[in-house]
């Protein structure tokens, strides 16, 4: 699917809109309890709490990193919350695995309720979450982070989805809600459950509990449709539960680039390195006005904040200490909701990476703002964004059929039959000649270079009969999808270079990952996307990155 119109103008090569940071979507749609639709205003939703990030992935690398003992381990599995969701969302039709890899979901759910539905207490919403009330946040899923963890170690990736990015939704029995902001989509499965179950006269903790699974499917089905790949498992966080987490782990310690103060989140901040206490956690992740990217950059100082969590939990020794643990272990079971397939055990053999500062975090790009259902949102390029993760999380060597990859030479996956020709309107001297000899050495049969104005973006354009090639070359390159044009003709693509074109990708020994010296690394290299393919910065973990 696509929510918008083609990148491209009246000429085929016309450049898209241009991807940049941004305030993101300002009204805040919202349903009540009974069912009905209430409009949140037309420029801002007050005071959206999106910090539930960081605990998301601070209780999981607990639960992952833990392992000490087989004793430990069934104090801790024996209480903790469980759904079976994922159940809900298989099917023929969802994305298949390459591998043994595993894609965990981090949900950070925009809620001031405990785990019953009740709302939190008034004052302690007021004055330590600076936050407003119940009715705000809803169920809305206004954190929501894909980890790649590969199948034989390596880097973990991270992507985050920006909450405002306007998709189709989806039932957890693959029905389609429509279009909405992907944070919606748990709102819009729990307000219909709930009442359902409310007219068959079900009540309290069951009711809620009952809702609260039809919106975790619902979003579960949304990401794995989004994004194109499998989801295997997920942890689910509130608001209580950030809070929770800050107050054992206090102080955490951040970094700024420079001052900030805002009165919406009480964010008050001078610039550099700072050890804050659980309510300046939350202000430090919650602020979005006063920022040049507003949500984008909100959504790097939750990953910023993700990793001084996790450095603090290392450097400190904390996984080696079951006594230490144990303070973690009781925000777990109280606040964290995971599948019913996790296994503790199968995920200690990654502390490691999640915490050992090998897990790097992107921000999946939009395409620009509009307004949709009266509301402002993300308009994002569904193409770009799936041919952006396949790019870093799809075929790695070895993970296709097997048949022949110790030829290094060769691709995962047969070159579509096609006429490269290679346009250069990057400005730099050589990047046409060298792109299609990377393109022949997939198996492309080579066409001519030459020279092309000036472009920001990179673009692939084809003629008749090699949609096939100009969709496999456009995943290759991490571009917006392929397009036609009857001025490409018939049989060949068309490779225009902008200025955001990095070199060759994959072109030395396997064609699909990492440069020239990545061949025998089947452990997580991912596949050179430009750095500016996404909305701002990556944030990498290990230390305590920097950020506006």
């Amino acid at each position: 699917m696509r929510d918008e119109q083609s990148r491209y103008g009246a000429s085929p090569y016309g450049p898209g809109p241009e991807e940049r940071g941004g305030t993101g979507g300002r009204a805040a749609r919202r349903q009540s309890a009974g069912g009905g639709a209430v409009q949140g205003g037309q420029r801002r939703s007050p005071l959206v709490v999106v910090g539930r990030t960081a605990l998301a992935l601070s209780s999981a690398v607990v639960l992952l990193a833990s392992g000490v003992s087989w004793a430990a381990y069934s104090w801790v599995s024996s209480g903790l919350n469980t759904s079976d969701a994922l159940n809900a969302i298989g099917g023929k039709n969802a994305p298949k695995h390459l591998d043994n890899s595993v894609n965990l979901l981090l949900i950070g759910l925009d809620s001031r309720k405990d785990m019953n539905g009740n709302d939190l207490p008034r004052e302690f919403v007021k004055d330590q979450l600076h936050a407003g009330s119940s009715d705000i946040g809803y169920y809305n899923t206004n954190t929501l982070i894909l980890m790649h963890i590969p199948a034989d170690g390596g880097k973990v990736t991270a992507f985050s989805v920006p909450r405002d990015d306007y998709v189709q939704t989806f039932n957890g029995d693959g029905t389609s809600q429509g279009h909405f902001k992907i944070k919606e989509a748990y709102a819009n499965a729990y307000t219909g459950a709930h009442d359902k179950f409310s007219a068959q006269g079900v009540k309290g903790a069951d009711l809620e509990s009952r809702s609260r699974e039809a919106g975790r499917e619902a979003t579960l089905a949304t990401v794995q449709n989004f994004l194109q790949v499998p989801i295997d498992h997920f942890a689910e966080v509130n608001l209580l539960g950030f809070y929770d987490i800050a107050k054992v782990l206090q102080p955490i310690e951040v970094c700024l680039k420079h001052p900030v103060k805002d009165r919406y989140s009480g964010a008050d901040f001078q610039a550099g390195h700072q050890q804050l206490n659980p309510k300046q956690a939350l202000a430090f992740v919650r602020q979005r006005h006063g920022l040049q990217g507003g949500d984008l950059d909100r959504t790097h100082r939750q990953q910023a904040f993700i990793s001084s969590v996790t450095h603090k939990l290392k450097s400190q020794g904390m996984f080696g200490d079951l006594g230490k643990l144990q303070g973690l272990f009781d925000v777990v079971k109280k606040d964290l909701v995971i599948d019913s397939k996790f296994d503790i055990l199968d995920f200690a053999q990654q502390a490691t990476n999640l915490t050992g500062g090998n897990v790097e975090f992107h921000t999946l790009p939009i395409a620009g703002f509009g307004t949709r259902n009266r509301e402002s949102v993300n308009l994002v390029d569904v193409p770009k964004i799936q041919s952006i993760v396949k790019a870093m999380i799809g075929d790695k060597p070895g993970s296709s059929d097997g048949s022949g990859d110790s030829d290094g030479s060769k691709p995962p996956a047969k070159a579509a039959p096609a006429t490269v020709d290679v346009l250069n309107g990057s400005g730099k001297t050589g990047a046409a000649a060298g792109e299609l000899k990377a393109l022949t050495d997939l198996g492309y049969s080579a066409g001519r270079t030459s020279n092309f104005a000036p472009r920001q973006k990179t673009a692939v354009v084809y003629g008749s009969g090699a949609q096939e090639a100009a969709q496999q070359i456009a995943s290759k390159l991490g571009t917006a999808a392929a397009v036609s044009s009857p001025s490409v003709p018939a049989g060949h693509v068309h490779v225009v270079l902008g200025k955001d074109f990095t070199g060759p990708p994959a072109t030395g020994s396997d064609g699909s990952s990492g440069s020239s010296g990545d061949s025998g690394n089947s452990g997580g290299a991912p596949s050179p996307v430009p750095s500016n393919a996404f909305a701002g910065d990556s944030v990498k973990e290990g230390g305590i990155p920097c950020v506006n």
